[in-house]
């Protein structure tokens, strides 16, 4: 009696479990999101809605076009860059008058030919004249913006500035007014021997110079002497020999060694006649 009364119960109880297990089987799973069945009719052609951007069959363009554009416009300053800096190096290029050149390390300085007076035999100048010189450049590659010229005494070892800042051409010339110097001269040319030094008016006159650069050490060398008035033979004193006899000491010395030699002899004659040498 208890199992029939408990049999529609029962079957309601089965009836309300088949209505949920098919009310599950009518949702679907996309994407892993658990989503009810939509009952517009309209939608049912439409595609799940799962919260994903959807694409389209063709490409989108992104600027493919500007980045290549910017691309090749990079690796055209990078080869005008290249360019320029390959070149620099062995290019020459002039900041005002001075001429700067890339050379080889192993090429010698450069230094001055003289032309005027010949390099070929020492010249002597009196002071008092006015002095030319001329010369040419060798082995110059980078020309200084501008040179000073100068004479170095050997024997005060002064050095006389005969021009300063003297701009650079491909033959050089300058006339040293020795006449003028003199006058007013704080230290005065003396008889001696001088050297003719050109050098970079930028550097120092000893500084040592890299290949093809102006050398100081293109040297000329020429003597210098100072004119005197006319005097006699007899009062003359010579200033560089200094062992010079005037005219009356030397009449001095010849008269003691005649008087010396007339003395040897009459002791000689009058020992011979006493016998005094005889045996």
């Amino acid at each position: 009696m208890r199992f029939i009364t408990l049999f529609p119960l029962v079957c309601l109880l089965l009836l309300t479990v088949l209505s949920a297990a098919w009310r599950v089987e009518e949702m679907r799973m996309v994407h892993g999101q658990l989503l009810p069945r939509q009952e517009n009719s309209d939608s049912e052609n439409e595609p799940p809605t799962t919260g994903a951007t959807p694409t389209t069959d063709a490409p989108e363009e992104t600027g493919s076009s500007e980045s290549s554009s910017t691309d090749d416009n990079n690796d055209s300053e990078e080869t005008d860059t290249a360019t320029v800096t390959s070149s620099g190096s062995h290019s020459t290029h002039t900041g005002g008058s001075n001429k700067t050149t890339s050379v080889d390390p192993r090429l010698p300085p450069g230094g001055i030919s003289m032309i005027t007076p010949k390099p070929t035999s020492t010249t002597y100048y009196k002071v008092g004249d006015e002095l030319t010189f001329v010369w040419n450049y060798t082995s110059l590659s980078n020309t200084p913006s501008a040179v000073n010229v100068v004479a170095s005494c050997s024997l005060n070892s002064e050095t006389y500035t005969i021009s300063s800042n003297m701009s650079v051409s491909e033959t050089q010339s300058v006339v040293w007014d020795t006449k003028k110097y003199q006058a007013n001269a704080t230290v005065p040319l003396l008889t001696a021997t001088y050297t003719l030094i050109v050098y970079d008016e930028s550097k120092e006159i000893d500084d040592v110079a890299s290949a093809g650069e102006l050398s100081s050490q293109n040297r000329y060398y020429f003597g210098m002497y100072v004119s005197q008035d006319y005097e006699d033979l007899e009062n003359f004193v010579c200033a560089t020999c200094s062992g010079a006899l005037s005219s009356t000491e030397l009449q001095a010395l010849k008269f003691g060694v005649g008087m010396a030699l007339i003395t040897v002899a009459s002791f000689t004659w009058f020992a011979t006649g006493f016998g005094i040498f005889s045996t």
